[in-house]
């Protein structure tokens, strides 16, 4: 892991949480009494560490990716496919310097990576975990985020990332307004790629073929919405330099959650739409990175959240 002087150094990190600007919703709660729009306090929640074995191919590797899945969300998505820990609060308290011994009992267990999956609400325990073990951490620390992050916190980041796994979800403001209470969502996500980029530098392999630096963008093709799918494309072709990303074109979207209330999503993506947005992105040359069979839209593809490599140590 890359170490760098960090921009707030000297600086108690904690602190942050009193009035809490750490994601665009800038709710200003006080999260050491409260909770703040992400239904969290101060107190780092998780609900799963573990090896994974279902990312992208360069992700996973032959090791597994070593990842803890922490508990609250800074968006409201419908469809989310882990609501039972982003909406529902399921997890168990971990201590920061617990968090900092679980990266390390991921990487003796043999992960390629250690993935921080949703931890933008806990930021600043999470880079206090990190200082705790950066001299033992001998794999790359990936960041897999929603995409709508401040361009602040993420610069509190640098030198601690290794590798970012945004999401970029929409274009337009409505469709992001509707299905996941984030109007300025592509505002804030169309900021905060770039600077990934910028923090990483273009994607390293190792030679067994795993990413050690870089970024991927990930976009998922939800149904009904090829069109904005497209958007994105055109956005990322016209403002990312070819070569500086990787894209994962997802089509693994299943109804979870709230999709129900919601007819127009409430189904799986078709061969058709998929295909279409994947024929663009091949049109405009975005060839590296990664697509799905239609076969990854299952269930199964979600893990069990039943606190593995988190209840053992409370």
């Amino acid at each position: 892991m890359t170490t760098v002087p960090h921009p707030s150094s000297g600086m108690d990190l904690k602190l942050m949480y009193q009035d809490c600007t750490l994601c665009p919703r800038m709710c200003h709660a006080d999260r050491t009494s409260k909770t703040g729009f992400c239904r969290c306090t101060d107190e780092i929640t998780a609900a799963r560490a573990a090896l994974h074995f279902w990312e992208e191919p360069c992700i996973s590797g032959s090791g597994g990716s070593g990842t803890v899945f922490f508990s609250g969300c800074t968006l409201k998505c419908c469809f989310c496919q882990n609501y039972q820990i982003s909406q529902e609060g399921f997890g168990k308290k971990v201590s920061t310097e617990e968090l900092a011994r679980i990266f390390l009992d991921l990487q003796e267990q043999g992960a390629e990576n250690i993935s921080l999956v949703t931890a933008d609400q806990y930021l600043p325990s999470v880079v206090s975990a990190l200082d705790l073990v950066k001299d033992r951490i001998r794999v790359p620390v990936v960041y897999n985020c929603s995409g709508y992050e401040r361009l602040e916190s993420l610069q509190l980041l640098s030198g601690y990332i290794d590798i970012f796994l945004p999401d970029l979800k929409y274009y337009d403001t409505g469709i992001a307004q509707k299905y996941s209470r984030a109007g300025d969502y592509f505002f804030y996500a169309s900021r905060a790629i770039p600077e990934m980029i910028r923090q990483t530098g273009i994607p390293r392999f190792n030679q067994q073929g795993v990413l050690e630096k870089g970024v991927i963008v990930r976009h998922m093709v939800l149904p009904g919405q090829k069109a904005d799918s497209i958007r994105l494309l055109h956005w990322m072709a016209d403002h990312l330099e070819k070569g500086s990303f990787l894209l994962s074109l997802m089509s693994q979207y299943t109804p979870f959650y709230h999709a129900s209330d919601y007819p127009e999503i409430n189904r799986r993506i078709t061969t058709y739409e998929y295909e279409k947005v994947l024929d663009e992105a091949v049109r405009l040359g975005m060839t590296d990175g990664y697509m799905q069979e239609k076969s990854s839209a299952k269930e199964e593809y979600t893990p069990a959240f039943d606190l593995e490599g988190i209840e053992r140590r409370i």
